[in-house]
């Protein structure tokens, strides 16, 4: 009798070694995308035929509709999900600088999503340093009514172990002490202007925000060592209520259909460039994994909801409408993890906020090392914030993604900046993200126990703290506890 209880453990433990056995399917997976992956050439006709992705914008209604229709066209389910939220858009910057109000000189500049829609404010400027509430704890009175001169990133010399914030939570920070007005420096050589959102909570701020290049914001912070520097900034932007659409293709599952497995990444983009690298290569790679499970007729045991968020770039907002609409649906709890593909490119590895994924991870990892050596089976486990996997990480959802790839073409620096276009896209690295990813995705839809699940309150504040997100989520509004 113990001889057959202790063969019937071992035949289970066979059986579900046997269940989470993919390497087959993972070579299929493999063979399709390289041989037929369309996610180069339809980013290519994108961003030569529509532009950026901006949304709220008529840009972005087409990219919302070339999507749904390239998705139909594979044969997915596919859906609009509509939603209406406050928006905004840049119009008018003037932005001078000189050592007093009579000999004021124009710096090129760009306004940072979400400054105020008109603004015309004329102060001091003062150095901020990295922005930090420590820069304004020496002397608190210092920035009010005054203009803070802010480094985007850690500056050079600062002492070790110095965290930076979010260009959001800078901006919160110079106004929480008075500031009237916030120049960032960008960390880019060559005059690259870097835009995005001045808001921790995706309304408008009440002071004007503008981002200048590194060599001129370097230059200003050594003039204001010897001589006072003001600054006039001059502003108009767009807000209002705008319409936008999540775009949802759908496969469902054939044992747990009510478990879901959302792989998400954000369609829109910002309106200096393209938007190729940020986020051209995460969505369309996105894309492409639905017309590859499509065209295998891959099947599932959960369900699996390929998504593309609009708004990501004025404050998660797709992302965020996605989580709303499950509560109002109930059906929030049948989201049982979320793969996030945000500037994703040829990971070498795979990443997830909940280490207890590690033992599955690797070892769907090491079938894939055996197709392409190439995949070096990397993990990590942590968690950040300021993209489409943190309002489903703020529910206790464990999230992931790709993890150990760079960028291609030394794209990093044009992140958010008119150099953000086609060419810097590599169809080869484009190509290693849908296949491992869609490898990635396949696994999780189909192994029979995910060894972790939505965490609790408790276990959510414990786990937000352990990454210590507790001080940027207090900042923005959002830590609950």
């Amino acid at each position: 009798m113990k001889y057959l209880f202790s063969a019937a453990i071992v035949c289970s433990a066979l059986f579900a070694h046997a269940q989470d056995n993919f390497e087959d399917t993972f070579r299929q997976i493999n063979t399709e995308v390289q041989q037929h992956c369309k996610a180069y050439q339809t980013l290519k006709y994108e961003t030569e035929t529509i532009g950026h992705r901006l949304t709220g914008s008529q840009n972005g209604a087409k990219a919302e509709q070339y999507a749904f229709d390239l998705l139909k066209s594979y044969g997915c389910e596919v859906k609009f999900q509509p939603f209406e939220v406050e928006s905004w858009a840049r119009k008018t910057i003037s932005v001078e600088i000189g050592p007093d109000k009579n000999s004021l000189s124009k710096i090129k500049a760009v306004t940072l999503a979400h400054s105020p829609v008109s603004a015309d404010v004329k102060g001091d400027i003062v150095d901020a340093g990295n922005g930090l509430e420590t820069d304004y704890q020496v002397n608190p009175d210092k920035f009010k009514g005054k203009i803070a001169l802010i480094y985007l990133g850690v500056l050079p010399g600062s002492p070790a172990g110095t965290k930076s914030l979010h260009r959001s939570e800078k901006t919160a920070i110079a106004t929480k002490y008075g500031a009237t007005g916030v120049i960032i420096i960008n960390t880019v050589k060559d005059g690259v202007l870097l835009t995005g959102t001045a808001s921790v909570t995706g309304k408008l701020i009440p002071i004007p925000a503008v981002c200048i290049g590194l060599e001129d914001g370097m230059a200003l912070k050594e003039k204001l060592k010897g001589q006072v520097q003001i600054a006039r900034i001059a502003m108009t932007n767009f807000s209002g209520v705008i319409k936008a659409r999540n775009v949802v293709a759908t496969f469902k599952g054939n044992e747990m259909p009510k478990e879901k497995i959302v792989v998400g990444g954000h369609l829109d983009s910002w309106d200096l460039a393209t938007g190729a690298i940020d986020n051209g290569i995460g969505s369309f790679a996105i894309m492409d994994m639905a017309r590859t499970f499509k065209k295998l007729s891959l099947k599932t045991k959960r369900t699996v909801e390929f998504v593309l968020f609009m708004g990501e770039e004025q404050g998660l907002l797709g992302s965020k409408a996605y989580i709303d609409q499950a509560k109002k649906d109930k059906d929030l709890g049948q989201v049982k993890f979320m793969l996030n593909y945000d500037m994703t490119n040829d990971p070498k590895g795979f990443s997830t906020s909940r280490s207890e994924m590690k033992t599955l991870f690797t070892a769907w990892g090491a079938d894939i090392v055996k197709i392409d050596t190439g995949f070096k089976n990397l993990f990590n486990a942590g968690a950040g914030l300021h993209s489409d996997h943190q309002p489903f990480m703020l529910e206790g959802i464990p999230t992931g993604g790709g993890f150990g790839g760079k960028l291609p073409n030394n794209s990093g620096p044009f992140y958010h900046s008119d150099g953000d276009s086609f060419k810097l896209v590599d169809e080869q690295q484009l190509k290693n993200t849908v296949r491992y990813s869609a490898m990635l995705t396949y696994a999780l839809a189909n192994t029979p126990k995910i060894p972790v699940s939505v965490q609790s309150e408790d276990e959510l504040k414990a786990f937000l703290e352990s990454q210590n997100l507790k001080e940027p989520l207090t900042i923005a509004g959002e830590w609950r506890w």
